[in-house]
């Protein structure tokens, strides 16, 4: 097939030797079968802001940090130079995932590195060579769909353990091969520790698995991994050791609303009392 424009670079560059055929595109990307020497990999071909549907995509931006200060300032000024450092950010984001999930003993596509906006990784398929299918395209018995879930909520488990929220984790964004489920699709990833959405975004994660399996068995349906995992993570004793049960019981203990207003009313007359006298300070 013709070679894309985007991908045109990395073949002159030897990078990539053939483009075979195009496997699919979507709201954020398209993507590439492609043949890296002896290796039949995939091209993503990341499309620019501008063109995406990926939405409310500045949530997922916070936390992320910037060390050079020029690229900062130019991203918050929305700049030419800040618009594409922005893009920079929103693809490596995805090639330092990969990376850190590998590590960490989560099933991703193995990546080879992030080329003039094009991600090449590994090409997920099953033995016979046929391209692994999504998991929104896979029908299971009640024993399979509790097994793959048990594995899911272990991948999700580690993720957190390394700080890392997936933020888009839905039946679309996983694939299924003969060994299992392997999660891909991770430009927004988010840092749980940094980003104040990462909560609500992680139980949306672990929720929308529990509704996929829970077509197939109705018992996941009321597990509670996701709040059971977060309360875990908050005072720091989640590991990817930890013995999850699916269970968590609310605290009835009701919010001491007085005693938070207490302390917010004094830290303002601290700030005022500093500030006053400092003013003293200046006028003598």
């Amino acid at each position: 097939m013709k070679v894309p424009a985007q991908i045109l670079s990395l073949v002159e560059d030897g990078i990539v030797d053939e483009v075979i055929s195009q496997l699919m595109s979507g709201k954020e990307a398209a993507v590439y079968v492609v043949r890296c020497g002896d290796e039949i990999r995939c091209a993503k071909v990341y499309k620019e802001a501008a063109k995406r549907s990926f939405k409310q995509a500045v949530q997922y931006r916070e936390g992320r940090k910037v060390r050079n200060s020029r690229r900062a300032r130019a991203m918050e000024k929305g700049s030419n130079f800040g618009r594409n450092e922005q893009e920079k950010i929103w693809q490596n984001a995805e090639v330092d995932a990969l990376y850190a999930l590998e590590r960490a003993g989560v099933r991703v596509p193995q990546p080879y590195g992030c080329f003039d906006g094009v991600l090449i990784m590994e090409l997920v398929t099953e033995e016979d060579g046929t391209v692994a299918s999504r998991l929104n395209d896979v029908s299971m018995s009640a024993e399979q769909a509790i097994e793959d879930h048990q594995v899911m909520i272990n991948y999700i488990q580690r993720m957190l353990c390394i700080g890392i929220v997936h933020g888009d984790l839905s039946e679309f964004n996983v694939l299924v091969d003969d060994y299992g489920p392997v999660i891909i699709d991770l430009p927004q990833a988010v840092n749980a520790a940094a980003n104040n959405n990462a909560k609500w975004m992680f139980e949306r994660d672990v929720n929308n698995m529990r509704a996929y399996y829970g077509q197939y068995a109705p018992e996941l349906l009321t597990t509670q991994y996701a709040k059971e995992m977060w309360a875990l993570y908050e005072v720091g004793d989640l590991s990817p050791d930890t013995e999850l049960t699916g269970y968590f019981k609310e605290s009835a203990q009701a919010a001491n609303v007085d005693s938070v207003l207490d302390e917010i009313f004094a830290a303002q007359l601290e700030a005022e009392t500093k500030q006053l006298r400092q003013q003293e300070t200046l006028e003598d």
